[in-house]
């Protein structure tokens, strides 16, 4: 499975972003969850969210919880992270991932296949 992250860039405190991760491959028989990370600075790699591939369960950290949404188009393998009232402490490369197994993940090392991220920088 390969994945590509696209959408990052510059914005302002308050402002919204919209991530897309599109899979490819081996999709199918590989794919039960799809979650994006993130990783600041000097920080370890954090969870963001994820979505059940089938049953579109969504699973959010409380740091981003009403304020990001995550959902994924099956047509086109593709899964998005809407980030609304985006705050200066999101700033971060972002990652997508795919878990091969159902259920909530909420470590990197739960993850199977991962893109290779997308930078988004919240200015004050």
């Amino acid at each position: 499975v390969q994945l590509q992250a696209s959408g990052g860039g510059l914005v302002q405190a308050g402002d919204s972003l919209r991530l897309s991760c599109a899979a490819s491959g081996r999709t199918a028989s590989s794919t039960s969850m799809m979650g994006w990370f993130r990783q600041a600075p000097g920080k370890e790699r954090e969870f963001v969210a994820a979505i059940s591939w089938i049953s579109s369960i969504t699973y959010y950290a409380d740091s981003v919880k009403g304020r990001f949404t995550i959902s994924r188009d099956n047509d086109k393998n593709t899964v998005y992270l809407q980030m609304n009232s985006l705050k200066p402490e999101d700033t971060a490369v972002y990652y997508c991932a795919v878990r091969r197994y159902y259920g909530l993940a909420r470590l990197p090392n739960e993850y199977d296949y991962w893109g290779q991220g997308t930078q988004v920088t919240v200015s004050s």
